[in-house]
């Protein structure tokens, strides 16, 4: 069992149980997070294309799964250029390489970090750039050199996201930009199903162990800022709903999935309406130099 990530606290009250994992929330500071994560290997194994298909579909571009990783690199592009749009740009879970491809386009000087090696691979092979195997901490990109570092979708699955946090600023310059995106697990549909969660055996929003941690706009605000970044802007938005629910196919032959759907996928899209989606962008910035 691992302490609190941001204030060290072991205090917790549990919120669901899946596949062995608990997930459970921080007493003192609301941090949402895995009490009992996979060790190293298995997070290696979880990312690994030779043992689970978690990337694979990715290296098809005609793929569903293709398809829709396009439109969320386009979606991530418009948000990161409300506040930059030049300059060096490292993007941190590149994946495949969809949003490096698209910020190469957009005119910024790109490369990527990405932890899987069968992705890494795809991810050079499609975009020419340069794509490092690993982690922030792995990384030879000289500190201070960065102008942007994008972690679209990331925080959530790293071990120790606040020293993630921390190395994002060693790397960026004084004035660079952090822009990530992650789930939120205040948005509206979690809110609204959470307490249905451990009845039903089921919770479409945490996908332990995948997701280590469940952020909110409170809570990834307080640890950006603890890692002394200061926050610029924040959009809500809506995960894919076929993503959370099901493809209509699906729904189709899953009644009780299909109920459920009919009961809180209205709430996820009104979620962003309301400032309360179920996914959040949040752009922040190093402080520039005196």
């Amino acid at each position: 069992m691992v302490d609190c990530n941001m204030c060290g606290s072991a205090g917790t009250k549990p919120l669901f149980r899946v596949k062995g994992f608990d997930l459970v929330q921080c007493v003192r500071c609301d941090l949402a997070y895995v009490s009992n994560p996979p060790d190293p290997e298995g997070l290696r194994k979880l990312y690994s294309a030779g043992e689970s298909d978690y990337h694979s579909e990715l290296h098809d571009p005609d793929s569903a799964a293709s398809r829709r990783m396009a439109a969320i690199a386009a979606r991530h592009l418009t948000f990161t250029r409300r506040f930059v749009t030049e300059g060096r740009l490292v993007d941190v879970g590149c994946s495949s390489g969809e949003f490096l491809l698209l910020a190469q386009k957009a005119g910024f000087d790109c490369s990527g970090i990405e932890f899987s090696e069968e992705s890494a691979i795809e991810a050079r092979r499609r975009t020419g750039l340069t794509v490092e195997r690993g982690t922030l901490h792995d990384t030879t990109i000289e500190a201070g050199s960065c102008d942007v570092l994008t972690l679209f979708d990331v925080i959530e699955h790293v071990p120790d996201p606040l020293a993630d946090l921390a190395r994002a600023f060693e790397l960026l310059a004084p004035g660079g930009w952090l822009v990530l995106s992650t789930p939120n697990i205040d948005g509206l549909f979690p809110r609204a199903s959470r307490p249905l969660a451990n009845r039903l055996d089921y919770w479409p929003h945490p996908e332990p162990p995948h997701h280590l941690f469940q952020f909110s706009q409170t809570t990834l605000s307080r640890m950006v800022g603890q890692a002394g970044f200061s926050v610029e802007g924040v959009r809500h938005c809506n995960i894919d709903l076929a993503y959370t629910f099901g493809t209509p196919a699906t729904l189709a032959r899953m009644p009780k999935r299909l109920a459920y759907a009919a009961l809180f996928a209205p709430l996820a899209k009104l979620g962003p309406m309301l400032n309360m989606g179920d996914w959040l962008y949040m752009a922040a910035r190093k402080p520039k130099a005196n």
